[in-house]
C-alpha cells in the first residue's frame, strides 16, 4: 500500500498537501526532518501518518499541552491510539496512559516541554520504546525567535539521553536565521528541511487606520457586516478582552472574552464552544489560538497591535484554513505601541538581582548548586521565564551545567494497610519496604517520605526508593504525590569574576530587550509600507516566490496606511509622583526602588508584585501609555 492509499485509509484524505509527502518520505527513510509550513497547512499530518507506521511510540512535545487538544481529538476520531499527559488527569487515568505507553499500546503520546523536568516522568520514559520525537512550535528553541523558551534548549539532550533515533521539527513562523538555528541544534541536514512557502492567496490583509475612540464602533460595524462569521479578535491586555466583549454583548453581538487569567476549565469550555460553532466571536489575548484547528475562521481582527511580525503571521494564519476567502484586519493606530514596548522591559532583570544570583553560585564553586525556581524567582524578583533564560545564559557561558531536577518532597495517601503492603514482599525486599515505611512522617492527610533518613539507615540509592514508590502507586496500594521541584546544577569553573559575569549577563538582556523593541518597530514599518504586505510578509519568512503584488492587501487595494496616535497624555512633570506612589511604597517595603516604582506605574508585573497583590493598589498601570524609560527617569529624579 503506497503513502497516498495509507493517507486515505487512516485519515480519509485523497491527496497530500504541499510538502507533506516529502516530509513523511524523509522520516520513513530513518532521517530527521523539519517542516516549515504556514499555519493551517497540515504540519501535524506529517507526524501522524508517520507515527502509525513506525514500530515504537512517537513522543510529541509542545510548549503548552492545551495546544494539543484538537490534534488529540482528531487522532482519536480516526481510531489512532493517542493520549496526552498533563496535570489535569486523575491519578488512575495518568497511570493508565503511562502503562499504555510502556506496553506499546499507544502510537502517539503528547507532553508539554516542562514534563521532562519531572523526575518521575523521566524514569518512566526509560521504559518506553520511542521511535521519534516531534517538537511542535520548534522556533521556541532559538534565541533569535519571537517566542524563545529556555526549556526547549534541552530537548536535543533529551533526544540523546533517551536514545530517540529521529526527530521532526514543526513551525509556521521561522525566519531564515531561526531555521538555521533549529537545524544546527538538532543536527538536521539542509536537504531535510522542507519549506513550502508562506504566501496565502485567500487572506485579505487590511491595515485600517482608526483612532482609539472610534475602534469599538469600527469593530462593531465589521462584525455586523458578517454576523455569522467565526471571528477571533486579538487584544493586548486581559482587561481589554473583557471590556471589548462586554461592549459587543451590549450591542447585540454575542461575544466571549478569553485570556490566561481565567480558570483552565473555563478556557477549555469556551474553546470547545468556539470549535463547535456555539460561539462565533472570541475576544482574546494571545493565550487563544495556538494549536486550534478550526478551518472556517472567516475573520481575524487585531483590535490592538500584534506583538511582532511573527505573532501577526501566526495569528492571521488561523483564518481561512479551508482555503476559502478570509478577512484579516488591523484596526491600526499607535496608541497601544507604548504598552507593547513596556511589556518588553518587564522581562529585563535588574543588575543587582543578577549579582545576587551570581553570588549564590559563587559560594558553590567546585561543587553543585541547587535551587527551587519559583522561590528563586520571588527572591530575586525576576519573572520565571527570564530567570530560566538567565540560567541558560550562565550555562552557555560555561559557569553552570544542569544535572537533573528532583522533587524535594514525596508524600502518599495509604489506600492499603501498611502491614499488608509490607507482607507482599519477602526477604531483603520486605526489609527494604519496611525501612521505607519506618522513615515516614504521618500527618493528617498525607504521609511524607523522609528520603534522606532512608538513605542514612538502609543501604539503598535514591532511584530504588523512587522506583518502589512508583510501583506501589501504579499497583494502587497508595496514592503518590511529588512536590517542590529542585534544580541541581554543577558549578563548572572556579575561574570567573562574579561582577564581570553579572555585567555581561545584564548586557545580554539589554541586547535582547533592544531586539524585541526593534521587532515591534519593524512590524510598524511593515504595516505602514507602500509595498505589497503579502509580498513583504512572505519574504520576511524566506519565501521569495510570492507575487510582487497580491491584489488583496490594503496596499494593493487602496495604498499605504499611516498609523497615527491621538493620545493626549499629561506631562509627567505636572503629576504628583509621591501621591501616585504612596500606597505602593507602604506595600512594597524594602523592595522599593525607582525601577520597581516605574514598573508599578507602567502596569508591568513582577513576582513581588504578584505576591503582595500590588495590582489591586490605586494607580497600578496609571502611566501604562507613557514610555517606560521616560517614567523611570522621572521617578528616579522625583524620589532621590
Amino acid at each position: 500500500m503506497n503513502l497516498t492509499q495509507q493517507l486515505k485509509q487512516h485519515f480519509g484524505f485523497a491527496a497530500f498537501k504541499p510538502g507533506q509527502q516529502e516530509v513523511v518520505d524523509i522520516l520513513l527513510s530513518g532521517r530527521s526532518a523539519s517542516a516549515i509550513f504556514p499555519t493551517g497547512s497540515g504540519k501535524s499530518l506529517c507526524y501522524q501518518l508517520t507515527a502509525v507506521q513506525l514500530p515504537g511510540l512517537t513522543l510529541v512535545v509542545s510548549p503548552l499541552l492545551a495546544l494539543m487538544k484538537d490534534q488529540l481529538d482528531f487522532l482519536l476520531t480516526h481510531n489512532i491510539k493517542a493520549a496526552r499527559l498533563d496535570s489535569s488527569l486523575e491519578r488512575n487515568a495518568y497511570n493508565q496512559v503511562l502503562q499504555q505507553a510502556k506496553s506499546g499500546e499507544l502510537k502517539i503520546l503528547m507532553v508539554s516541554v516542562e514534563r521532562f523536568k519531572n523526575e518521575r516522568f523521566r524514569a518512566q520514559l526509560k521504559q518506553m520504546q520511542i521511535s521519534m520525537m516531534v517538537v511542535d512550535e520548534a522556533h521556541c528553541i532559538s534565541e533569535w525567535g519571537h517566542n524563545f523558551r529556555p526549556d526547549y534548549l534541552k530537548l536535543p539532550q533529551y533526544q540523546q539521553a533517551f536514545d530517540i533515533k529521529q526527530c521532526l521539527l514543526l513551525t509556521a513562523t521561522a525566519t531564515p536565521q531561526v531555521i538555521q538555528d533549529m537545524q544546527n541544534k538538532f543536527n538536521i541536514n539542509t536537504e531535510d528541511v522542507v519549506i513550502t512557502g508562506f504566501y496565502r492567496e485567500n487572506l485579505k490583509l487590511i491595515m485600517k487606520p482608526v483612532g482609539s475612540t472610534k475602534r469599538l464602533q469600527q469593530l462593531q460595524q465589521l462584525l455586523k457586516n458578517n454576523p455569522t462569521a467565526a471571528t477571533i479578535i486579538y487584544v493586548t491586555l486581559q482587561k481589554t478582552a473583557e471590556a471589548v466583549a462586554d461592549y459587543l454583548n451590549q450591542h447585540q453581538i454575542k461575544a466571549q472574552h478569553y485570556h490566561a487569567g481565567m480558570q483552565s476549565e473555563q478556557r477549555e469550555h469556551i474553546q470547545n464552544q468556539f470549535m463547535q460553532g456555539q460561539i462565533n466571536c472570541i475576544v482574546a489575548t494571545i493565550a487563544f489560538g495556538m494549536g486550534i484547528d478550526k478551518t472556517d475562521v472567516r475573520q481575524v481582527i487585531h483590535y490592538d497591535l500584534p506583538k511582532s511580525t511573527e505573532n501577526y503571521a501566526q495569528e492571521i494564519g488561523r483564518a481561512g484554513r479551508d482555503g476559502e476567502p478570509a478577512l484579516c484586519v488591523v484596526l491600526a493606530n499607535n496608541d497601544s505601541l507604548q504598552v507593547q514596548e513596556n511589556f518588553v522591559y518587564g522581562d529585563t532583570p535588574e543588575q543587582p538581582a543578577i549579582q545576587q544570583l551570581i553570588a549564590q553560585i559563587e559560594t558553590c564553586k567546585g561543587s553543585f548548586w541547587e535551587t527551587k525556581l519559583i522561590s528563586l524567582s520571588n527572591e530575586l524578583n525576576i519573572r520565571p521565564l527570564p530567570l530560566k533564560t538567565l540560567l541558560v545564559y550562565l550555562e552557555l557561558a560555561g559557569i553552570i551545567t544542569p544535572k537533573f531536577t528532583y522533587f524535594e518532597e514525596y508524600a502518599f495517601k495509604s489506600i492499603d494497610n501498611t502491614a499488608n503492603i509490607i507482607n507482599l514482599f519477602k526477604g531483603e525486599r520486605q526489609a527494604f519496604i519496611q525501612a521505607l515505611f519506618d522513615h515516614c512522617v504521618v500527618k493528617k492527610t498525607w504521609t511524607y517520605v523522609d528520603i534522606q533518613a532512608i538513605l542514612d539507615n538502609y543501604k539503598a540509592d535514591r532511584n530504588r526508593i523512587l522506583t518502589a514508590l512508583e510501583w506501589l502507586d501504579e499497583q494502587g496500594h497508595l496514592q503518590l504525590q511529588a512536590k517542590l521541584a529542585v534544580e541541581r546544577f554543577d558549578v563548572c569553573t572556579d575561574d570567573f569574576d562574579g561582577e564581570v559575569i553579572s555585567q555581561k549577563m545584564h548586557q545580554l538582556f539589554l541586547n535582547k530587550e533592544q531586539t524585541e523593541i526593534e521587532r515591534i518597530h519593524n512590524m510598524i514599518k511593515l504595516f505602514e509600507s507602500d509595498h505589497c504586505i503579502s509580498k513583504q510578509l512572505a519574504e520576511y519568512f524566506g519565501d521569495t516566490n510570492s507575487p510582487t503584488q497580491c491584489g488583496h492587501c490594503s496596499v494593493c487595494l487602496t495604498g499605504a496606511a499611516s498609523l497615527q496616535s491621538n493620545l493626549q497624555l499629561p506631562e509627567l512633570n505636572t503629576l504628583d509622583c509621591n501621591a501616585l506612589l504612596n500606597s505602593f511604597k507602604t506595600t512594597i517595603g524594602d523592595s522599593m526602588s525607582a525601577h520597581n516604582a516605574s514598573k508599578f506605574l507602567c502596569g508591568i508585573h513582577t513576582p513581588v508584585f504578584t505576591r503582595l497583590k500590588v495590582r489591586a493598589l490605586p494607580y497600578f498601570g496609571h502611566l501604562e501609555q507613557h514610555p517606560f524609560q521616560a517614567v523611570k527617569a522621572w521617578v528616579t529624579e522625583q524620589i532621590n
